[in-house]
């Protein structure tokens, strides 16, 4: 009998092997708008794409942002300057890619532009700190993916939402993590509804990466503590503020430098005939984050708070 699931198991991945490896035809006539490609994911994708002949519409949230991105790439990638947070700045930027396109439709939307800072212990934080996350990371993908989902429709395209491991397991406060989640519940909500339309969406989750998003949230904390009322800081303990800071280092640097990870698996979720609903980046992500999402609550909680500092008047 097991010798019979085993057969089976080995059929059923090396079918899907297969399928995932049978690529879209005519991929040089296909148009990717790629939102957050200042830096990052976003910037290493738009150039990965362009290289291998996609028409690239790459959005930055600055005017200097797209002329460097210019400079590295070649005539195919269109760029335009657009900020996820204003609808009237998304309007526009959906208008000028209906004039990229014309009736061919837009194959591809990468939702990628993201923040992860204010980021620290929640009772450090105000509503305002969480919304200013949250208004980027999910809102903004939200109102981006609304704008131009006929065009996507159209072209019976794909829709990758760019998450994050922080998506299933969250590890520190801030609006991070609710926006991941947030992304992933929009994602799953939206990949049943646009699949009637011959319209795909997949959801990429990487592990730790040094960005400069990874970068900025390891400086987050000092702003933090130094607004802190007296009593609140009494609370919590100046060693405390010192080894988030240090754990933020640590994360940091056993952070990986290599970006392919996370945009071939946006690539594959793109080219493929056969896309994954999600992909994981990173061997954090594939042994750490991710297992440990689904061990019991009491199991995950005793290593986060392994992980993590206690305050100095912690009972």
């Amino acid at each position: 009998m097991w010798l019979y699931l085993a057969a089976l198991l080995g059929l059923y991945f090396l079918r899907r092997w297969y399928q995932e490896r049978q690529m879209v035809e005519n991929l040089t006539e296909k148009y990717v708008l790629i939102t957050g490609c200042s830096s990052g994911f976003g910037n290493h994708l738009a150039k990965q794409l362009d290289a291998r002949g996609l028409r690239v519409l790459a959005t930055c949230t600055t005017q200097k942002g797209t002329e460097q991105l210019e400079k590295v790439t070649s005539e195919r990638l269109k760029t335009t300057v657009l900020d996820v947070t204003s609808t009237e700045s998304i309007a526009a930027a959906t208008e000028w890619v209906k004039e990229q396109v014309g009736n061919k439709g837009l194959w591809g939307l990468v939702n990628n532009a993201g923040i992860c800072v204010p980021a620290g212990p929640c009772e450090w934080l105000t509503k305002d700190d969480f919304a200013k996350v949250i208004n980027v990371n999910l809102l903004g993908m939200i109102d981006v993916t609304l704008h131009m989902l006929p065009l996507v429709r159209r072209a019976r395209g794909r829709v990758v939402n760019i998450s994050s491991v922080h998506g299933r397991l969250s590890c520190f406060g801030g609006g991070y993590a609710p926006s991941k989640y947030g992304g992933e519940a929009f994602s799953d909500t939206l990949r049943r509804e646009v699949h009637h339309f011959g319209v795909k969406v997949s959801v990429v989750e990487p592990g730790t990466f040094r960005t400069a998003m990874l970068s900025k949230s390891r400086e987050s904390y000092e702003p933090l503590w130094s607004r802190l009322p007296s009593d609140l800081k009494e609370c919590y303990g100046q060693q405390y503020f010192e080894q988030c800071r240090k754990v933020g280092e640590t994360i940091f640097k056993t952070g990986s430098d290599n970006l392919h990870l996370v945009t071939d698996c946006i690539e594959h979720a793109l080219t493929s005939c056969s896309p994954r609903t999600r992909y994981s980046a990173g061997w954090d992500a594939k042994l750490f984050y991710l297992p440990a999402s689904y061990l019991p609550t009491t199991i995950t909680d005793f290593v986060m708070g392994w992980i993590w500092p206690k305050p100095a008047q912690a009972v």
